[in-house]
């Protein structure tokens, strides 16, 4: 992505404001516009963070990331896992189908939790412009969706090696 469009567009709109001020500000404007360049260039970089971090939250599991190379940022795009074939409909379930699932007939529960729980689900769900009831049903789903394709684990007593001896013993 070419930040310099961008860049230059905002130095025409400063020259353009700096005509209106008389020959001072155009002076100011000339003296101020290489570090102003750096600013703005950062500036944007941050909004560009900033928009794949919140895409990446809509994206889950998938994820949107900025990289750089020299001064010009790139997008990786990389979806969510798509599963082949499954042996459950569940193993297939797609963000579109969480959608509907988000969308079906709804159902009631009470749900207690720490204090601290309960205030982290909230930031979390305003960071993501979501109510706490969207943002639950999204990780709520996305959770089984990703539990559905992961292989099971043994819990920890069946990882342990067995307690048996044999021999004879005196």
């Amino acid at each position: 992505m070419d930040l310099n469009a961008y860049v230059s567009s905002l130095g025409r709109e400063f020259a353009t404001l700096a005509e209106a001020g008389g020959e001072e500000s155009r002076a100011l404007v000339e003296r101020l516009t290489g570090p102003l360049e750096s600013a703005i260039r950062m500036t944007l970089l941050e909004a560009l963070s900033t928009a794949a971090d919140e895409i990446t939250s809509d994206l889950a599991p998938g994820s949107v990331e900025l990289r750089l190379r020299g001064r010009e940022p790139s997008f990786v795009v990389t979806p969510p896992p798509v599963e082949t074939a499954a042996p459950a409909a569940a193993a297939n379930a797609t963000d579109s189908d969480l959608a509907v699932a988000e969308e079906g007939p709804a159902t009631r529960i009470n749900v207690r939790m720490p204090e601290q729980l309960k205030t982290a689900i909230e930031e979390a769900a305003a960071k993501e412009g979501r109510s706490v009831n969207a943002w639950l049903v999204r990780a709520a789903s996305a959770h089984l969706q990703r539990a559905d394709r992961e292989p099971p684990t043994k819990p920890d007593s069946a990882r342990r090696a067995p307690q048996r001896f044999t021999g004879w013993v005196r």
